[in-house]
């Protein structure tokens, strides 16, 4: 068997189209063939994914994490089109080759961090094995919160809150997390700190990362720059020198 590509496409859509039927007439479109050309996502890639509000940066991404349904196109993940899989198939290609990370983090205030982390092993095989339980420790140990696994959220600030929502994004170990906003609800300091954390989780696991912002500043630290405005992709571009201020 041939040895898989380490740069190979991880995600290809082509000609993405999504419609909203909103009770007008006609439906509303919001992406009017996204991947004119073809967007592709490599294996490692730290891709930022800008544009102004309402251009279609969220569903774009829904449509790539498999929470939402294109309206026409094709989506290949992993090589496997995906576009035509039932609700089961999709939550199982979700659960083993996805990890989320948003905005606002969705804890469960009743659970610790700790727990918190595991939940994707408990939702996806109905118990928590002891390795992945000591996988969901070094990961909270590995973003800085050692001392924090018992804690709730309710005890943690803002941006520890963020890194455990990190922690749970990698537990299951995917190839690929989607991130939207992932900073956008913390201050600029908060801001900083989680950024260097995604580029050191990238860099030490090879996880490959799309980040919804609209922190311009951010987007320049990450590895390419893909822009969209009203529906289109506008730009797709490589950034120039992205470890010029990834630590600052």
């Amino acid at each position: 068997m041939a040895a898989t590509d380490p740069r190979a496409a991880l995600i290809e859509l082509a000609d993405v189209h999504k419609s909203y039927n909103i009770g007008l007439p006609s439906e509303a479109e919001v992406l009017h063939g996204v991947a004119l050309r073809v967007l592709r996502v490599l294996r490692g890639e730290f891709i930022a994914l800008m544009g102004p509000s309402g251009s279609g940066k969220s569903t774009l991404l829904n449509i790539v994490g498999l929470l939402e349904r294109m309206t026409s196109g094709s989506y290949l993940l992993q090589g496997e089109a995906v576009q035509h899989l039932d609700d089961s198939a999709l939550t199982l290609r979700r659960r083993n080759t996805l990890g989320f990370v948003f905005q606002f983090h969705h804890l469960l205030p009743a659970f610790s961090a700790l727990e918190n982390v595991t939940l994707p092993a408990l939702l996806s095989e109905g118990r928590v094995s002891s390795v992945q339980r000591e996988r969901a420790r070094e990961l909270l140990a590995a973003v800085g919160l050692v001392d924090a696994m018992a804690k709730r959220p309710s005890e943690l600030s803002g941006g520890m809150q963020q890194r455990v929502a990190i922690a749970r994004a990698l537990v299951m170990d995917p190839p690929l997390v989607l991130a939207d906003e992932p900073t956008g609800n913390l201050d600029t300091a908060s801001s900083d700190e989680v950024f260097v954390l995604l580029r050191r989780m990238h860099a030490e696991r090879g996880t490959s990362f799309v980040i919804v912002t609209h922190d311009s500043r951010l987007a320049k630290r990450c590895d390419r720059l893909v822009e969209l405005i009203d529906g289109r992709i506008s730009h797709d571009r490589a950034v120039a020198d992205p470890a010029v201020n990834i630590s600052h």
